[in-house]
């Protein structure tokens, strides 16, 4: 099983939000919202909008908001 994590992450490495779901297009989708949603002064901070895969729930952050 393939999980698709979405993270918007501070310049310090703290994950500010993350979504994480096993559907690749609404992974995507949000993907993208994560990167529009962020300003050009975060952008110019650091803050990044990073999409990732895992294969297990156990490595998904534990703030994350989990979606089936």
């Amino acid at each position: 099983m393939t999980i698709w994590v979405n993270e918007q992450i501070d310049p310090s490495g703290i994950i500010y939000s993350c979504i994480a779901c096993c559907d690749e297009t609404q992974a995507k989708d949000c993907h993208e919202t994560f990167k529009n949603d962020l300003t050009d002064a975060q952008k110019q901070l650091g803050w990044v909008a990073r999409l990732r895969t895992v294969e297990s729930w156990d490595d998904v952050p534990v703030s994350a908001l989990k979606l089936n």
